[in-house]
């Protein structure tokens, strides 16, 4: 057994040298031209305009269906563009808040943000804006082309920053530990 455990102790520093630490090679978004993002709008900084807009995205998201091409998913919100607006104006009504939705589609200024592996410079890129109210709080965005707004099976987005690789051997040394310790 003490033979086992020296092994493992010695595996697992021989890997700690051999594995450098370094942070996945980024990709730049080279073309905004075939980018299509998302931009949602609060009334305003309250608590409730804030809750209001995270719920409109999660209403709306799920309605997004996965496209092939930049002109596909544009082709999709331009068509289902009555739906989107329904299901935000459902989520205002759900709050019983008075101030209403506004949809377009056009060009607008982001700053630099990092999806995964890619990051996507400061610049102009076409977006749906949905404005909620008077839309002067703070906001939230994604990419909707190339599909980077990820949803939940529920509805609700996931958030590639928060997305912890998993290894296949940490968790093998892990359960093969758990059955020695025991």
């Amino acid at each position: 057994m003490k033979r086992c455990f020296a092994l493992l102790g010695a595996i697992l520093f021989g890997m700690t040298l051999l594995t450098v630490p370094n942070e996945p090679a980024k990709s730049t978004c080279s073309d905004s031209s075939e980018v299509l993002r998302l931009h949602v709008l609060a009334n305003s900084d309250s608590e409730a305009d804030q809750e209001i807009k995270l719920a409109v995205r999660d209403a709306v998201l799920p309605l997004f269906s996965e496209q092939e091409s930049y002109a596909d998913a544009r082709a999709f919100l331009l068509e289902h563009g009555k739906e989107l607006h329904t299901a935000a104006s459902d989520v205002l009504a759900t709050y019983d808040v008075s101030y209403g939705v506004t949809l377009s589609l056009g060009t607008e200024h982001f700053p630099e943000r990092t999806y995964g592996n890619t990051v996507y410079p400061e610049g102009r890129y076409d977006a749906l804006c949905i404005k909620l109210g008077n839309a002067s709080g703070q906001n939230w965005w994604c990419v909707l082309f190339p599909p980077l707004c990820l949803v939940t099976e529920d509805g609700a987005p996931v958030d590639l920053d928060q997305i912890e690789p998993k290894s296949s051997l940490w968790e093998w040394l892990c359960r093969l530990w758990e059955e020695y310790a025991e």
